[in-house]
């Protein structure tokens, strides 16, 4: 099973045998979904016998088993959902717009002070604005010990839980190896993993209840959760304060990295296509003029930029493979017959390629997602495949769209951006290398 550039490798795969790829490895039977069409009717569509998730021995090994992306599908991911969607619904996110627009503002200015740390100040940017919602505390301006704990721990999730990296994802009996028999990489892989993980989900768990404690917490996700499960001490409020960690820790992990990767992403091909850069630029400059920032309101109105950020979630797949769904029972797909239990891997990758949807793929063309003026809604959407599937999609998706909006928008209205140049003065070229990971 490939690891790297995996999206690539199952694309021929589909290609010489169509979009439903089987295969058998070791014993345990996984389904390649080569197109999107084929996501959506099985994983959108069917999505009560899509939903689980594969156990993974390094899940467990990892800790990353209290991850509401990685929780099998059933009542205690029910639990974990619906505490989290309280929080970033479409209805709730409108209360966060103040906080996101102080702390673009203030990424702006970061951005004009000093433009070559751009990748710190967008690891601040999202760090900043996820820990006041769910710990209620501040960052620090440089250095700050949890914007590197986000880091450390979404670096380890992706590069751990890649699909097929580890033979003991299909060997589960080498979990009981020790760490220093030979092949067992991955215990010790895996143990560093599990101490960097927990860091990040316990340590500013506690630091807020004990501000709560000494009454001097900031609102939160943190405060409301236990606010709420404070009139009770029974074994139920207990599992609620289990949720509540692990659903905070999943928004603070989560939100820091893969929007951020999207933004990186964006930056890229602003400086690669500065044609579309211009347009957009002209778009806000008749939009929203000279005297102020864009805001939410103005979404409607700026169609190319809505373009560009649609193009940007295409160019680069930040999930390319998804994560892994699981089939809880067996089922029937174009008279196929597909046995419970079996892997299914949606190749995002691809469908973001796809030739018959969007022409010259590698090239970012903005104008594909537009017709005459405005936005076509008979080209799909990348959102559609970016965010997931069925039960499983993204539950910070409408958080997370808003977001690039109105960093997008106020990049573009403020600054300019173009790739360094060469001892000549010429621009140099720039290639955009994606991580070999779940989150490239």
């Amino acid at each position: 099973m490939p690891s790297k550039n995996a999206g690539a490798d199952y694309r021929e795969l589909s290609d010489k045998y169509g979009d439903l790829v089987y295969l058998d490895v070791l014993g345990q039977p996984i389904l390649l979904l080569g197109t999107h069409e084929a996501a959506i009717d099985l994983l959108d569509k069917r999505s009560a016998l899509y939903s689980d998730r594969v156990h993974s021995p390094m899940v467990d090994l990892g800790g990353f088993d209290w991850v509401l992306t990685m929780i099998h599908y059933g009542p205690w991911w029910r639990r974990h959902r619906r505490a989290f969607h309280q929080f970033f619904n479409p209805n709730a996110i409108a209360q966060l717009r103040p906080l996101q627009r102080s702390q673009v503002n203030h990424f702006l200015h970061r951005l004009l002070d000093t433009p070559e740390h751009f990748t710190e100040h967008i690891r601040h940017l999202f760090a900043a604005t996820i820990m006041r919602i769910a710990y209620g505390i501040e960052v620090a301006e440089r250095n700050d010990e949890y914007v590197a704990m986000a880091e450390e721990g979404l670096a380890a999730f992706s590069s751990l839980l890649v699909p097929g990296k580890y033979l003991v994802e299909l060997l589960p009996a080498m979990r009981f190896l020790p760490k220093w028999f030979p092949g067992a990489r991955f215990k010790r892989d895996a143990a560093e993993a599990r101490i960097i993980v927990h860091r990040l989900r316990d340590t500013p768990w506690a630091r807020t209840l004990a501000a709560m404690r000494e009454g001097t917490a900031n609102p939160s996700m943190t405060t409301v959760l236990m606010e709420r499960n404070s009139a009770s001490e029974d074994a139920e409020a207990k599992e609620e304060e289990v949720v509540a960690r692990n659903t905070v820790a999943v928004a603070y992990g989560a939100g820091a990295d893969t929007t951020l990767s999207s933004i990186q992403a964006l930056f890229l091909v602003l400086a690669s296509f500065p044609e579309a850069q211009k347009k957009a630029q002209a778009e806000l400059d008749a939009v929203v003029g000279p005297h102020r920032l864009p805001d939410f309101a103005d979404q409607d109105s700026l169609p190319y930029v809505c373009a560009v950020i649609k193009e940007c979630l295409r160019w680069r797949a930040i999930v390319p493979l998804g994560i892994p769904h699981r089939l809880i029972e067996d089922d029937e797909y174009r008279g196929y017959f597909i046995p419970k239990g079996t892997l299914v891997i949606s190749n995002i990758w691809a469908y973001s390629r796809d030739e018959s949807r969007f022409p010259d793929p590698e090239a970012s063309t903005p104008e594909r997602f537009l017709k005459d003026g405005k936005l076509n809604p008979d080209i799909v959407d990348p959102a559609e495949f970016a965010f997931g599937y069925g039960r499983r999609v993204c539950p910070g998706r409408h958080f997370a769209e808003a977001s690039l909006f109105l960093i997008v928008s106020s990049v573009l209205h403020t600054l300019a951006v173009s790739a360094p140049l060469d001892e000549s003065g010429t621009p140099m070229r720039l290639e955009g290398k994606m991580t070999a990971g779940v989150i490239s």
